[in-house]
């Protein structure tokens, strides 16, 4: 018996999460992966980029795939980058989780994803998120996908409770093809493709939305210039921009007498802080940068 036949075969691949925004694709990401790695606000499009999630059991491996919620908002400069992020995600992937909102009607969004999700052949789960709410008078219109959009699936689940979590992991594993062990894409222990500094940008950001509610545009991002670890002192300093399209969105991020970026800067220490068991000392100044926008 050879080498390569004496490998220990496990199961993995990725497995990509469609669906219109605010279905609660990065909510059920970070539920799946159990820890926070996605921003998660109601406001649409918090995802731009392509984050991955990572899944170990004693079966193999699963890396989830979160991407930009499909939202045809024609007067926005981030929606057709973001349907390409969407679009480009389909490419070698093993599963599609495609997420609904059963409070909300079938409309053009889902029918894109639909239209996308048709092109694949490889498994299909449809999940129904959110059913912790009461109402969900949609619900059975997004149950017939199942057969008329040939579904191998359907999965209904609560991600902000956690609730029948479990099930779709289990379905995603069998759907997933075998490799050897030595072959995983990722390390034990790793949980996802982004850096430090990129989730500390997320979290900044989910709270720039939070804090802000409906003033401030999509137009916004953060930039984190540097990160400072002192171990000896259990602190990390962290340097960073907030950017913006224009001076009437500096002075609503800014607020009066600073209380807004005071506020943004105040709950992203608290969040970190827990995150990382360290003392945070956040610097944070707002720019306008108006093209900013063409570098996503």
């Amino acid at each position: 018996m050879n080498a390569i036949s004496e490998k220990k075969l496990v199961k993995s691949g990725f497995a990509v999460i469609l669906g219109r925004s605010n279905v609660g694709k990065s909510t059920l990401l970070n539920t799946l992966v159990g820890t926070k790695i996605a921003a998660v606000t109601t406001k649409a499009q918090t995802t731009r980029h392509i984050i991955h999630g990572v899944v170990n059991d004693d079966r193999g491996q699963i890396v989830f795939v979160d991407t930009p919620g499909v939202l045809k908002e024609k007067n926005s400069p981030l929606t057709p980058r973001l349907l390409e992020r969407v679009k480009n995600s389909l490419q070698d992937i093993d599963c599609v989780v495609y997420v609904v909102d059963p409070t909300r009607e079938i409309g053009e969004e889902e029918r894109y994803t639909l239209s996308l999700i048709r092109k694949t052949d490889v498994p299909k789960i449809l999940v129904i998120n959110k059913t912790d709410i009461h109402k969900k008078p949609f619900i059975d219109d997004y149950r017939f996908l199942m057969e008329d959009e040939g579904f191998d699936q359907l999965i209904e689940l609560s991600a902000l409770r956690g609730r029948h979590i479990q099930p779709l992991k289990e379905a995603v594993m069998d759907a997933l093809p075998e490799i050897p062990e030595d072959e995983l894409p990722y390390p034990d222990g790793q949980l996802t493709n982004m850096n430090e500094k990129f989730w500390i940008e997320e979290i900044i950001r989910e709270k720039i939305f939070i804090v802000t509610r409906q003033e401030v545009p999509y137009s916004t991002t953060v930039e984190i210039d540097t990160i400072e670890d002192k171990p000896e002192k259990q602190v990390l300093v962290i340097s960073g921009r907030i950017v913006t399209t224009a001076d009437r969105y500096k002075k609503m991020l800014i607020g009066h007498r600073g209380q807004k970026i005071k506020e943004i800067g105040l709950i992203s220490r608290k969040e970190l802080e827990q995150a990382t068991n360290k003392k945070i000392f956040l610097e944070l100044t707002v720019e306008v940068n108006p093209k900013w926008e063409l570098r996503m």
